[in-house]
């Protein structure tokens, strides 16, 4: 079996569905955000309570840097280089941790409460839709870390690490012009 084939058959769709997921919850906080910011705090949806201009303002940087992370995981997972990965993890894990902080804001909002009504009308639904979208793109935030990380335990689920040795940049995922060398003594 090729090295990182694991590892690439399942990071593909994951990332296809992390990038829908972000997009969705992009949206809705943005659309949650500036119902907020034009002093519509009353409204429904938003919850009422302190956390929830929180939880929307991380919720939409999370999503930013959440949709980005997984470009670069597209780019990442295209060129399957040890080069490539480190962007990719490096981005995946500031993701990955802005994401865990909107949960948190979002499991404070369902402790405090707010307007949430037994009846099922479309602003409790929005605003627990958000909510459920928080949690699942942390999870499949944290699966796409697990999944990008896997190449440093064994050399079949990722595109594992090269010695340095004598390869002084050659082969970086830009191109695979050959280095020249210059004399010991030059600077």
């Amino acid at each position: 079996m090729a090295p990182g084939r694991v590892q690439r058959d399942l990071i593909g769709p994951l990332l296809a569905a992390n990038f829908i997921v972000y997009l969705i919850v992009l949206g809705l906080a943005g659309w949650s955000l500036d119902k907020y910011i034009n002093g519509e705090q009353d409204h429904p949806h938003l919850g009422g309570n302190p956390s929830t201009s929180f939880m929307l303002v991380f919720a939409l940087i999370g999503s930013v840097i959440g949709a980005t992370s997984v470009i670069v995981g597209i780019i990442h997972f295209r060129a399957w280089r040890s080069d490539s990965l480190a962007c990719a993890s490096s981005l995946a894990t500031i993701s990955w941790a802005i994401t865990a902080l909107a949960f948190g804001f979002a499991c404070k909002e369902i402790i405090l409460g707010g307007h949430r009504g037994k009846r099922l009308d479309t602003s409790d639904l929005l605003q627990q839709t958000l909510e459920a979208l928080i949690v699942i793109s942390l999870l499949s935030q944290l699966l796409c870390l697990l999944l990008l990380h896997a190449g440093m335990f064994k050399r079949r689920y990722g595109p594992g690490f090269r010695s340095y040795e004598g390869d002084h940049g050659r082969g970086l995922a830009m191109g695979n012009e050959p280095q020249k060398s210059s004399p010991p003594g030059a600077i």
